[in-house]
């Protein structure tokens, strides 16, 4: 018998039976598989499963969702679905939106519609309850046995497993916490399971003076990958012999663990008894701009640059350290190579530090600053362009007679226009007219003008 039935209109619909017989719904629902036979007496909604196995990307599991259960129209399952004259299956708010945008056909076939009642399939209804009841019942199942693994893993390195055991110790210890990493980055919801077995203090207790980089590198990865960190386990985190560790491990780990270590840093920066002081170290601050300029891994970039943000922004005497390791000229020259999410957070550091008289030279002297600040006007956003002004308006007023001829030459004056004559904010306007009053002083008057034609005339 075939899986279709042929309609008198010429349309096709599936036969159930046959389907279910032949297999193409998926395999046959298991005895003990919740949802077979009983799936409307299911305490969770189809809809509310479909959601919990989306958001856990576990929408099938195993198996693809099977092609009679999603909506031609939107290519979703289908929760309601509803059967149209010509045999095809839509759901129900997709169909009646086509329908009352005043179509007068099958989205499928596009045949003419003789009659516009909505039938609903409730067979078809059944079936996908069943499927996705008996994918949330496994799904389930498999999580409970990740959070059970989890407690199991973190009992063992206590040492409170039962029948009880000495804590594991050396490549025992390391093998266990690889895994409990693993599973923390694969199943989101492990981290919750991890901290009720006492695993946060566990995992800062694992980091100290004495503590091997193998044992280091799986503990800070576990910590930043959604533990949740209360303020006894920040506090610990933050003691010097610690944080000493983490920073050995970020300038000598692989880019994954020095993007961990950064992230933890970070995230101990938002505590509220955190000291500044943590952070005014050279060795951190070398590693950070190491993981900035690597270009080949974006991510990293993006983590380096939040910290040495956060860094400028709460504690001001490192700015003086940042620029000691040649921070400015570095971060200039990679402006016009960073991604645009990057650039802004960039041209912060780059603001912040020109607040130091040392930044402001550093600025000065990169004969990169001038031109990939012109650059950068009237690009990316306001705010970039904004700092970038910054930036001009810093060395131009050091040095007028040098920097602002220098800057006309790269086509500020046209930008500058630009900004003028934009939508831009006002302040940001009256900034644009003094540095260009500032770059016509130290200008010829006819070279200025036909500089300013002349570049507009190229953009």
């Amino acid at each position: 018998m075939p899986q279709y039935q042929e309609l008198p209109c010429g349309g096709q619909v599936l036969d159930i039976d046959t389907a279910l017989k032949d297999g193409i719904l998926g395999a046959a629902l298991e005895p003990g598989d919740a949802g077979a036979g009983d799936a409307g007496k299911q305490p969770v909604e189809l809809r509310k499963m479909m959601d919990e196995l989306d958001a856990a990307g576990d929408g099938g599991g195993d198996e693809a969702v099977p092609a009679v259960f999603i909506c031609p129209i939107s290519l979703e399952p289908m929760v309601d679905p509803v059967t149209l004259c010509t045999g095809q299956t839509y759901e129900r708010a997709n169909i009646s939106r086509w329908l009352a945008l005043g179509h007068r056909t099958c989205p499928t076939t596009m045949q003419e519609l003789w009659d516009d009642a909505l039938t609903p399939n409730a067979t078809l209804r059944q079936l996908i309850a069943a499927w996705f009841s008996r994918r949330y019942t496994r799904f389930k199942k498999r999580s409970a046995d990740f959070h059970g693994r989890a407690a199991d893993l973190v009992h063992g390195l206590r040492g409170t497993a039962v029948p009880r055991r000495q804590p594991l110790k050396g490549q025992a210890r390391v093998a266990a916490l690889r895994e409990l990493r693993n599973l923390s980055s694969t199943h989101q919801s492990v981290t919750k399971a991890i901290a009720e077995a006492g695993g946060v203090t566990l995992l800062t207790s694992l980091l100290g003076p004495f503590t091997s980089h193998a044992v280091g590198i799986e503990a800070v990865a576990i910590l930043v990958s959604g533990v949740t960190l209360d303020a006894d386990a920040k506090a610990t985190l933050m003691q010097p012999a610690k944080v000493s560790l983490v920073v050995d491990m970020l300038n000598e780990g692989a880019v994954d663990t020095k993007i961990n270590c950064v992230r933890l840093i970070r995230i101990l920066m938002d505590e509220r008894g955190f000291r500044p002081e943590t952070v005014a170290s050279l060795s951190l601050l070398v590693g950070v701009m190491r993981l900035i300029r690597d270009k080949r891994h974006p991510e990293g970039v993006v983590a380096g640059l939040e910290l040495l943000n956060s860094i400028c922004a709460v504690h001001r005497p490192a700015r003086s350290m940042i620029v000691s390791i040649g921070a400015v000229p570095q971060l200039v020259e990679l402006l016009p190579e960073l991604a645009t999410e990057c650039v802004e957070p960039a041209l912060d550091i780059l603001d912040a530090l020109s607040a130091v008289p040392e930044g402001r030279m550093a600025l000065k002297d990169c004969p990169r600053t001038i031109p990939n600040a012109v650059r950068l006007l009237m690009r990316v956003s306001e705010a970039c362009t904004r700092r970038a002004l910054s930036m001009l308006w810093t060395v131009c007023r050091m040095a007028p007679e040098e920097c602002a001829p220098a800057a006309v030459e790269a086509g500020l004056a046209a930008k500058l226009l630009l900004v003028i004559q934009s939508g831009c904010a006002p302040e940001l306007k009256q900034k644009a007219s003094e540095l260009l009053k500032l770059c016509r002083l130290n200008y010829t008057d006819t070279l200025f003008i036909s500089k300013c034609k002349l570049t507009r005339t190229i953009q």
